[in-house]
């Protein structure tokens, strides 16, 4: 597993610090950790291997296994880095052990944890483990998620101390956090749609998290609901390069987000990892291959149905290019991309993808994915899938500059039927 870790905004350390600080002064003892929801007792279900099946098909939905298995590491004994603008965060051991995993944990405890965000023994957790989404999963499913952990081999391996900065260290402060950000309780399905919607709605805003990577975040780290799904960005590896900033595409029924597609499309993306306009490559790649592609088809088909019913929302594209930087970028394209992609920009079926009106990682606000692709070559999903094209795409970290970089990205972003802002060469720098 490559590391994965979100990333918020650039801020002052002081600014983040002081806000924080203010808002646990203000509300710190506004939350009791146990009146955030009234916990049932334990259901006490007889586990079964119904049971413990059911639970590894939803822990495979809400891709549990990517972020809780280090890389060479014992499969859920955590460990994984996560790097936030306020330190380090290590995912956690939730094999069976006794000692160092949950192996000790009732299912009330384990509720409590998905619920609430809090652990037995009553502290608030970090929201690096999505509990804001998980909150959303019902009690059943929360049960055989938890028969499934504790049938797995137990790993004794204890968790890796936090490296977090003061006062992000201090965990009553996530009190004042769940104040003001936080809302817990299962989903309540909709009357008014589909139960195929409301399914997909289920495992979209809770199990899958997706909001987790495709909604912007504010100041000290939560979502900007009024952006759902509208975009966002977070740290991953670079394979051979280090960390780096990616940008996660709209997500809504936007024509620079899955508007681009129809719901076959979408499907097919998140159930093979392509289809007739892309191949995922990057971050994403761990969310099909370990996780959306081994899900039913019924679900994945739910899921696309609930995004492709998402309002079309998008952020505001930024300046249109002057025509100067609209040539050299066209200039590049020609040289090193059109004949692939075609002076089109509609791609070829045997020798590259389709650029125009097509690519959600063209189309985004954010262009760090897309200047990623371009400096390191898209990542191919592991395990390798049949050949697509006759050649993949190579790197141009060392053939282009980042003023042609910068150029050719500009060109591709605004040309065709895309109109998605300019690339500048510090945003360029930023990926290098």
């Amino acid at each position: 597993m490559r590391l994965f870790a979100r990333v918020l905004p650039s801020f002052p350390a002081s600014a983040l610090r002081i806000a924080f600080a203010g808002a646990g002064a203000a509300l710190l003892f506004g939350w009791a950790t146990s009146n955030a929801v009234q916990l049932p007792k334990d259901l006490s279900a007889v586990v079964s291997p119904a049971l413990i099946e059911r639970g590894e098909y939803l822990a495979t939905a809400g891709n549990c296994g990517s972020c809780h298995t280090a890389p060479n590491g014992e499969y859920m004994a955590g460990g994984l880095p996560f790097t936030t603008p306020f330190g380090i965060i290590y995912s956690t051991n939730i094999t069976g052990d006794m000692q160092t995993g949950i192996g000790a944990w009732t299912e009330s405890e384990f509720l409590a944890s998905m619920r609430e965000g809090v652990r037995p023994d009553g502290e608030h957790l970090y929201p690096v483990f999505p509990y804001t989404a998980f909150t959303k999963v019902t009690d059943e499913d929360s049960a055989a998620i938890f028969a499934y952990l504790k049938s797995l081999p137990a790993v004794s391996r204890r968790n890796s101390a936090n490296n977090l900065d003061f006062p992000f260290d201090y965990r009553p402060l996530m009190a004042a956090w769940k104040m003001l950000f936080f809302t817990p309780g299962a989903y309540e399905p909709d009357p008014s749609q589909s139960d195929d919607w409301n399914r997909g709605a289920y495992l979209v805003e809770g199990l899958g998290h997706c909001g987790a990577c495709h909604t912007p975040r504010n100041l000290l780290g939560a979502e900007r609901e009024s952006l759902a799904f509208q975009g966002g960005e977070y740290l991953d590896h670079v394979p051979e390069h280090g960390l780096r900033p990616w940008s996660a595409p709209n997500i809504t029924a936007s024509t620079r987000g899955v508007g681009l597609w129809e719901h076959k499309d979408l499907a097919s993306y998140l159930g093979t990892a392509r289809n007739s306009f892309i191949e995922s490559f990057g971050p994403m790649n761990e969310v099909i291959m370990n996780s959306t592609r081994h899900m039913d088809e019924s679900d994945v088909a739910a899921m696309a149905t609930y995004l492709k019913s998402l309002p079309s929302d998008e952020q505001v594209a930024s300046a249109e290019p002057d025509a100067q930087v609209m040539g050299f970028g066209r200039t590049v394209y020609n040289l090193h991309c059109g004949t692939c992609h075609l002076p089109t920009g509609e791609g070829d079926p045997e020798m590259g993808p389709r650029l125009n009106a097509g690519s959600l990682v063209v189309q985004a606000e954010n262009p760090a994915s897309m200047i990623n692709a371009i400096l390191y070559a898209p990542q191919p999903p592991e395990p390798a899938l049949p050949m697509r094209w006759r050649e993949p795409m190579r790197d141009y970290q060392y053939l282009l500059d980042d003023d042609e970089i910068a150029a050719v990205a500009t060109y591709i972003r605004n040309s065709w039927s895309n109109r998605a802002g300019v690339v500048t060469v510090d945003d360029v720098e930023r990926q290098r």
